[in-house]
């Protein structure tokens, strides 16, 4: 039966400050959980609403439906919750494209970026420090389990891009043609914030200042920060 303090304790790992205390973070759903059971994420416990198959999960404890809804940041909870320790992160990975995000706030975007980076192979994902939490519910509930497949980490952009030894790539609207311009085999991808771009002490940084050119009558001020990404992702790979 679970207790009050583990309730107590997945209620509180909604909140940053003590998902990164405790060193853990939580998913929901069937598919997500069996997602990272599957790519060795390990576990602190798996809880599975009464009645609802526990195939699959390994070792389960069963609660109650009042009892999931507590521990849920669902409306509508989906009869599975996983309690997992956060992945170790690896060192700086540079023998690939590397994808930088510059204070992107929203968890939708950080969610769909992390699947887009396992999509097409991106291994390593540098973040600002005030780029939105990737183990967010709603960050995670976007990557659709890709969170286990892509190295994330948290840092200072200035010296990690100088660390590097890369050549970079910003996203901006005035920028050359991603279509004419000769992508290299490896370098960093910068895109920037949702409402503000990329901040001037990473523009300063940036080697080539590319864009995805708008076809037609202008219309549309921007594209979304996700879905510039995708774009440039495709042709980087192509």
């Amino acid at each position: 039966m679970v207790t009050k303090n583990q309730i107590k304790l997945v209620v509180s790992l909604k909140q940053k400050k003590y998902r990164s205390q405790h060193g853990l973070f939580v998913v929901e759903g069937e598919k997500l959980v069996k997602e990272l059971l599957r790519e060795g994420v390990r576990p602190l416990k798996i809880f599975i609403e009464a009645g609802h198959s526990s195939n699959g999960f390994g070792e389960v404890e069963q609660i109650s439906a009042a009892d999931l809804k507590q521990m849920s940041s669902l409306k509508q909870p989906n009869g599975v919750l996983g309690v997992f320790y956060m992945p170790e992160v690896h060192q700086n990975e540079t023998s690939d494209w590397v994808v930088v995000l510059d204070a992107v706030r929203d968890p939708g975007n950080l969610g769909t970026i992390i699947r887009l980076c396992d999509w097409f192979g991106i291994k390593q994902l540098a973040c600002s420090e005030d780029t939105v939490d990737c183990y967010n519910p709603k960050v995670l509930q976007a990557t659709m389990g890709s969170i286990a497949r892509v190295n994330i980490i948290y840092t200072d952009l200035t010296t990690y891009i100088k660390k590097s030894g890369l050549p970079v790539f910003g996203a901006f609207m005035d920028g050359t043609s991603i279509y004419a311009q000769k992508m290299p085999e490896k370098g960093v991808l910068v895109m920037g914030n949702e409402a503000n771009g990329i901040s001037k002490e990473i523009t300063d940084l940036v080697m080539e200042r590319i864009s995805i050119p708008q076809f037609g009558e202008p219309t549309a001020e921007s594209l979304n920060v996700a879905t510039a990404t995708a774009i440039l992702l495709n042709e980087i790979r192509r």
